[in-house]
């Protein structure tokens, strides 16, 4: 054939879409036939990639916000020349192949970042393009910018109808993200059909608004036209850019093109056959010839950038070898050699402290230590700074005209934040953190499940952990949101009852693949001492904390986190003055105590026939896990109310008096199972 046209790609782009989706009869074909005359444009002229090394540092980032059209960017990867072959197309959506439903990080060479809940991509976008600008910032030296890439992404309508764009978009302009571009594919359809009854935003106006450069009214399918507009958003230092292209669904196909029947469903043997006959592509299925192959292989130029940017970083290395050396131990996700040392030395400080304070306050005296030895440490909060703790001493914050800052105001922006958050992990260089109260994480969840399924170190501060804190009421006080947290695969929960174990909770965090929550307390709490076995053993996520037993069995295991431990504790004391003897389990981290090997697991809550009471100030059912059906929770059946905490607790029976009754109970049921009565409901102190 002669030399390959636009056209040629654009169309191989297409079809490998329309044939997967056919051979598969699931996904979305219609996205990829509008989007492909951009995607040609953007990939074969202007993405510095490489397919040989997906990861290489300085990489365009591609992201493809309206998921749904995976097939897009699968098609793109196997025609560049990644690790990704024709089969590998025609398992599309099948178990376990590189190409499932929707772009995932994990699965497939190439892919920046799990899509497909909309919007969502597109927050990302705006945190690798935060990640960026910082890091060109701190590390860039004049005529050596090893830090200077762009960030793309792709959108549709249902991103922009998905509340977090304004959240993000918003943000992006005020940050001034000079090196995100972002194409719109305006097609006018999403699952209903015409978008225009519910949804008549006029976006160049809306971005405009948001302190963007608006590229308006740009034809999808006019190759010179988008290349002109890329070139365009490039000259633009100071503004992120919106492309906004008015393209057709399913474009080519001749009978369903520009209707919603493309969106969501296999076009169909019939009209597949007119697609190709419409078209003039004359090739079978899954068929590319061996010139637009050529014509798409990006290996050999990928090659070249890369090589050219590594003499780059060799000299960069040659004149800064300190700096260089903290670029790839960053950008690796490598901690310092001091680091175990410096935090060693904070839990001995916590620990010879012994203050009483909220653990919100003790996070923040860990950020102080942390933050400072971690110049990776990226935070911010969703407006409630003072309240979250998360800023530190010496922390300057990140602005439009200050991106050397490592603290972002985020504003009112939970949702928005969380998803920002990730894409900085996935950008690598930073370790993000973002704080709110822990209630507000509802707004948040399905960022926070995005980072579990892509295993992103994100930190995120969840303040304000219970109905503790006190009159501002139910609607701030969370109850269900710690278990639903814990059921989360892949995320790390910590509820820390003291200076000491918030400590050990954010090294945790900072040290674990993945993401992890932390949940601090408004209120004061009381400082729990320990010996030294002890305080090696919080790491493992549960541990005895007090054991009135003296090493015997004792009548009852209580099991509390964060501000009911000493609750627990109190209530023990009260037991044994009555002759009950306990032990007190400090449960941090429920999942990490789980990952224990069994022998630990043993050692804490052992098999025999024991009492078991949970105390925590949260749903309930969670914990019959550890206590079993006969054992007893202290815990939350209804919202809280609006009182002074002290009130709180006690109108929801977090008291000494209702724990050691709960106890009791608890001892009595186990007797009863066994058909051994103890004293302690023979004498009838418990009725049975």
């Amino acid at each position: 054939m002669p030399s390959p046209t636009r056209r040629d790609r654009a169309d191989a782009i297409r079809f490998l879409s329309i044939d997967a989706v056919q051979k598969a009869n699931s996904g979305h074909p219609g996205m990829p036939m509008g989007m492909a005359d951009i995607a040609e444009v953007l990939w074969h002229d202007f993405l510095r990639h490489n397919p040989h090394h997906p990861h290489w540092l300085n990489r365009d980032r591609f992201v493809l916000s309206n998921g749904h059209g995976a097939m897009l960017q699968y098609a793109l990867l196997h025609l560049t020349g990644y690790a990704l072959t024709i089969d590998d197309l025609k398992q599309f959506r099948q178990l376990h192949s590189k190409t499932p439903g929707h772009p995932e990080f994990h699965d497939t060479p190439g892919v920046e970042t799990t899509t497909g809940p909309l919007g969502q991509g597109l927050a990302n976008a705006v945190g690798m393009a935060i990640a960026e600008k910082h890091l060109a910032t701190v590390f860039n030296r004049p005529e050596l910018p090893i830090v200077d890439h762009y960030t793309y992404c792709f959108i549709g309508d249902g991103c922009l109808m998905e509340g977090i764009s304004h959240e993000v978009c918003s943000l992006a302009g005020t940050l001034q993200l000079g090196k995100l571009i972002i194409f719109y594919d305006d097609n006018g359809i999403s699952i209903d059909g015409d978008v225009h009854g519910w949804f008549r935003d006029k976006t160049p106006l809306r971005f405009e608004a948001y302190g963007w450069h608006v590229v308006p009214g740009v034809d999808g399918h006019n190759s010179e036209a988008i290349q002109k507009a890329i070139q365009t958003a490039q000259a633009v230092k100071d503004k992120p850019t919106i492309i906004c292209c008015k393209t057709t669904i399913g474009w080519g196909s001749p009978n369903l093109g520009g209707t919603a029947a493309t969106h969501g469903a296999a076009l169909g043997e019939k009209e597949v056959a007119s697609t190709r006959t419409h078209l003039e592509w004359p090739h079978q299925p899954f068929v590319i010839p061996d010139e637009i192959y050529a014509s798409w292989d990006a290996r050999k130029t990928g090659d070249a950038v890369e090589k050219e940017w590594q003499a780059l970083f060799a000299r960069y290395k040659d004149q800064y070898p300190a700096l260089a050396a903290e670029y790839m131990r960053r950008m690796e996700e490598r901690l310092p050699q001091q680091w175990a040392e410096q935090a060693d030395q904070l839990l001995k400080t916590m620990n010879e402290k012994k203050q009483n304070v909220a653990t919100r306050k003790a996070s923040q005296w860990c950020l102080d230590v942390y933050a400072n030895a971690l110049n990776e440490m990226f935070g911010g909060s969703a407006d409630l700074t003072e309240s979250n703790c998360t800023n530190w001493e010496g922390m300057r914050v990140y602005t439009g005209d200050y991106a050397e800052g490592r603290y972002i105001h985020y504003g009112v922006r939970e949702f928005g934040m969380s998803a920002i958050m990730n894409g900085i992990a996935l950008h690598r260089g930073l370790l993000p953190f973002g704080g709110t109260f822990l209630t507000f994480s509802d707004y948040a969840r399905n960022a926070i499940r995005l980072a579990a399924i892509m295993r992103q170190r994100v930190v995120y501060v969840y303040t304000h952990d219970s109905i503790g804190l006190g009159e501002d009421g139910p609607t701030h006080q969370p109850v269900e949101q710690l278990p639903g947290l814990r059921m989360m695969p892949q995320l790390s929960v910590w509820r820390p009852c003291d200076t000491v174990e918030t400590a050990v909770a954010w090294r945790a965090a900072i040290e674990k693949q993945g993401p992890t929550c932390l949940l601090l307390s408004r209120q004061t709490l009381a400082f729990q001492e320990r010996d030294a076995l002890q305080l090696s053993l919080i790491q493992r996520g549960g541990y005895v904390l007090c054991d009135f037993a003296d090493g015997k069995q004792p009548d009852a295991i209580l099991i509390a986190t964060g501000s009911e431990v000493a609750l627990a504790v109190d209530a023990a004391k009260q037991l044994l003055a009555e002759k009950i003897q306990v032990r007190v389990i400090s449960m941090p981290s429920t999942d990490v105590f789980l990952a224990q090997d069994e022998h630990y697991q043993q050692t804490v809550l052992p098999d025999a026939v024991t009492a078991r009471v949970a105390i925590e100030a949260a749903s309930a059912d969670y914990w019959y896990r550890f206590v079993g059906l006969h054992g007893k929770i202290v815990g939350m059946n209804r919202f809280g109310a609006s009182a002074p905490a002290k009130d709180v607790y006690r109108d929801c029976g977090f008291t000494v008096s209702n724990v050691v009754e709960k106890t009791k109970e608890a001892i009595c049921a186990i007797a009863s199972l066994t058909h051994h009565v103890g004293e302690h409901c023979a004498s009838g102190v418990v009725s049975q």
